[in-house]
């Protein structure tokens, strides 16, 4: 669960989602996974691959269309120390972003490859292991305004890493960064590419996943009711892309995103009390017919 988290989440949640249907469920995670943090899907196996976050097995999820387990892969010679989302390579292998950063102190931010060769079984060994650091930041924690160095979504293009950072600073103004990481073995400096700015209300404005489509045209950005759409853009130029900002209708504690196919969306929300703990599929030109 998320530490900054407002107290009234699970008040305002429970509100919003009885005053809202726009977003049916496809089928709801096992009760085991309650804090599903990162997903993505693989095609060839029509197998949706989960993670959850810290306090939780080093272990991910493949889930079959129906909702159920079909394996569980522990990953060998890791902890779980804060994975916040789960993306892959043009090849099918998979990355595990442990970078959760809540109070911005941490040093050992990693992401973890693990081969798709390696998907049935039921443990691996990862590939090799990513480690960096943001240059921006010189304070462990730094100021309460400047807490920037969270990150919950990212995905890989053309060999290189980009993530998202969720802002936790107080006066939250909805700014983040985006910053880019070589997928190589290694420790290196994440290059920040720029900022943009979500919204003004943390609930609603905070990023908690980011994915690209298929075909490299739409980057998506999600929040618990939004998703910030970029497209048009050049090389990995993201953020001068037009910029849709797409409504869900929908509140709820959403923590990952993964492109279907490049129109449609897997979205899904942890579970708080009896609410949550969903999938759900979601098409662009229809959010964009409706906004």
């Amino acid at each position: 669960m998320k530490k900054y988290f407002l107290l009234s989440f699970s008040f305002i949640l429970m509100g919003c989602q009885q005053e809202s249907n726009s977003l049916t469920p496809l089928f709801s995670f096992p009760n085991k996974l309650k804090e599903v943090s990162g997903i993505t899907y693989v095609p060839s196996a029509n197998l949706l691959w989960v993670l959850e976050d810290r306090g939780n097995p080093n272990a991910i999820y493949s889930i079959n269309s129906n909702g159920k387990i079909e394996n569980t892969l522990t990953i060998a010679n890791t902890d779980n120390i804060d994975w916040e989302d789960i993306t892959k390579d043009k090849e099918g292998n998979l990355y595990i972003g442990d970078f959760g950063n809540n109070d911005n102190e941490r040093k050992d931010l990693s992401i973890y490859k693990i081969d798709k060769n390696a998907l049935q079984s039921k443990s691996a060994t990862p590939v090799y292991k990513i480690s960096f650091t943001y240059p921006e930041q010189k304070d462990f924690p730094p100021k309460k305004s400047e807490m920037f160095y969270d990150v919950e979504g990212f995905f890989e293009f053309k060999d290189n890493f980009y993530l998202f950072t969720k802002n936790r600073s107080k006066g939250f103004d909805g700014t983040a960064f985006l910053y880019k990481i070589p997928n190589a073995p290694g420790v290196h400096l994440a290059v920040l590419m720029g900022k943009f700015e979500t919204c003004t209300v943390y609930n609603s404005c905070a990023i908690t996943s980011a994915t690209i489509s298929p075909n490299d045209e739409k980057v998506a950005i999600l929040t618990h009711d939004k998703l910030f759409l970029f497209e048009n853009f050049k090389n990995d130029d993201f953020l001068n892309g037009t910029k849709t900002v797409l409504e869900l209708n929908h509140f709820s504690q959403k923590e990952a995103a993964c492109f279907k196919d490049n129109d449609r969306l897997f979205l899904a929300d942890e579970r708080t009390k009896s609410i949550g703990g969903n999938v759900y599929n979601v098409s662009l030109k229809m959010l964009k017919s409706k906004s």
